[in-house]
């Protein structure tokens, strides 16, 4: 893709990746870049670093969390923001979709570790303390709610939902991620765990969360209508954005030295105890190297880390260099969405050979019972279970597609009555699967189970409910369904007509020879949700 005239949205534009990229793009005449960070003030020390170099392109701030809300609610109600059921009126609640939506780029570059944003909520530190309050038979409320918000997963599904459907949205064209491989390319062995436990299980919640991550990008770049998706996965050491010499600080406090004497053991311990030494109020200074989200190290903590067959080190100027030549169309190799796309195992000519095989031969034993091999609601959801009903209904009443292209949507609706009121044992099968049927008069025939709406108790019936339910999982017979499959047999024969005769050649895979004029449930609703869902897949 050209970056020249574009807009480009950098998320973590603040931090060593985010920076360089900006540096990076600016050579390539964007039309405005906006530097997202967590905190306002330091989306503007982020411009204001790169002002300088901006030329024509504009540059723009904006800030807040990526994984948040945009309005601060209670505690309970964010936690359940991320597990319930995303609605689309609930999107513009969240501020990666308001800021997408707002700002509408072409391009997004996300540089946030989101891995570890997600994996250092620490699921097992918060189940251990629920597990005590339990165990003490303390009220577990704080501590129930602490473990609901760790919980990894649900937050990673519910990011990836509100970022692809906010890109979408947005119109946004390409979408690139720097990942991380949780380990800085080590393995099970990492000697740089921040804890006793090695591997650390939070290190290796890290790595997990990255690799569902990068997993759910392999899919979305599988979507019809998604952003071109693509991520570069850094295994070593980012380094750096600075070197100097000054006061030593951890988690933003100065390390003083201290003053201590020499005193026994003693027969407890505690890693607390004001009384074992005196902070003065002399600083630690010394040199230091910046390597940005990953902190400050000393000159030799910076030398073992990059020696040879340790973490080693790989430029934060290297990787955005990446990143421009795959957004421009480039092939670097480190796309780890494309590496997926050539390693996994797809399709196969053997299998497409088989297919045939084992379709004939189940057309050949379902001939010698009474009834079809329809569905049985194990393949889910609801939904391609009715439309296979309703399909197969169609068979049973027309016989051909041309018999209900002729057809009126009410005289299909009073052809389908009379079919099921002729062979109750058709409603039978559907009932028994779980799905009611609603006749063509707005009546309703179910069996004692039902499959949707879920777990439903005395719940109220309004016609928004009711249509939700039938549009899900009900078969429906009333005209105005009806009509809908008559204009579906309208449009895939106009799809036909605009074939022509002579091209006898591969392009075209439905055709007259693939639809023929029997009713082929399965192949029907395959159209339909290619067609009308966009349920396709784009890889192939």
């Amino acid at each position: 893709m050209r970056i020249q005239g574009k807009k480009v949205l950098i998320l973590g534009g603040y931090g060593l990746v985010g920076t360089a990229v900006c540096r990076e793009l600016l050579g390539h005449q964007p039309a405005e870049i906006i530097l997202h960070s967590l905190l306002p003030e330091e989306a503007e020390q982020a411009r204001e670093r790169i002002t300088g170099e901006a030329g024509e392109a504009k540059i723009s701030t904006a800030s807040g969390d990526i994984l948040g809300l945009v309005e601060k609610l209670q505690r309970l109600d964010e936690i359940w923001a991320h597990l319930r059921q995303l609605e689309d009126h609930d999107l513009p609640k969240f501020l990666l979709h308001q800021l997408l939506t707002e700002h509408r780029p072409e391009i997004v570059i996300d540089c946030v570790n989101t891995a570890t944003a997600i994996a250092y909520q620490d699921v097992y530190s918060t189940a251990d303390r629920l597990w005590h309050h339990l165990a003490d038979g303390g009220d577990e409320g704080d501590a129930a709610a602490d473990l609901l918000s760790a919980l990894y997963i649900p937050r990673l599904i519910r990011h990836i939902q509100v970022l692809y459907r906010g890109m979408r949205d947005a119109g946004t064209s390409v979408y690139i991620k720097v990942g991380t491989s949780g380990t800085g390319g080590m393995g099970l062995n990492i000697p740089y765990t921040h804890s006793e436990e090695k591997p650390s299980r939070v290190l290796l919640s890290k790595s997990a969360v990255a690799g569902a991550h990068s997993m759910l990008l392999f899919l979305m770049a599988r979507t019809p209508g998604a952003p071109i998706t693509k991520e570069v996965k850094p295994a070593a050491a980012i380094a750096w954005k600075s070197i100097n010499h000054g006061p030593i600080k951890r988690r933003r406090q100065e390390i003083r030295l201290v003053e201590a004497e020499r005193r026994p053991i003693g027969e407890t311990f505690s890693t607390h105890d004001p009384d074992a030494g005196r902070e003065t109020d002399e600083v630690l200074t010394t040199a230091y190297i910046d390597t940005g989200e990953n902190g400050i190290f000393s000159l030799e903590e910076f030398a073992l880390l990059t020696t040879a067959e340790q973490m080693e080190f790989v430029t934060p100027e290297e990787i955005a260099s990446a990143l421009v030549f795959e957004i421009q169309g480039g092939n670097t190799g480190h796309d780890i969405v494309n590496a997926l796309n050539n390693a996994v195992l797809g399709p196969t000519y053997r299998a497409g050979l088989m297919r045939h095989w084992a379709l004939e031969r189940m057309t050949a034993l379902e001939s010698q019972g009474d009834t079809r091999s329809v569905a049985f609601e194990m393949l889910g959801p609801p939904r391609n279970t009715k439309l296979l009903f309703e399909a197969h209904l169609l068979r049973e009443a027309f016989g051909s597609s041309s018999a209900v292209r002729e057809s009126s949507g009410d005289e299909v609706s009073e052809k389908l009555e009379q079919l099921i009121r002729a062979q109750p044992r058709l409603a039978s099968e559907i009932l028994a699967i779980g799905l009611p049927i609603i006749t063509s008069d707005g009546q309703l025939l179910r069996g004692p189970n039902v499959i949707l709406p879920g777990n439903a108790v005395d719940e109220s019936v309004t016609p928004e409910k009711l249509e939700q339910w039938v549009e899900a999982g009900w078969v429906d017979l009333r005209p105005a369904n009806a009509q809908r499959w008559v204009d579906r047999l309208h449009e895939i024969d106009r799809e036909i007509g605009l074939i022509p005769d002579t091209d006898t050649s591969s392009r075209h895979l439905r055709n007259h020879n693939f639809w023929g004029d029997t009713i082929q449930p399965g192949k029907l609703v395959g159209w339909i949700l290619s067609a009308e869902e966009h349920g396709d897949r784009v890889k192939r």
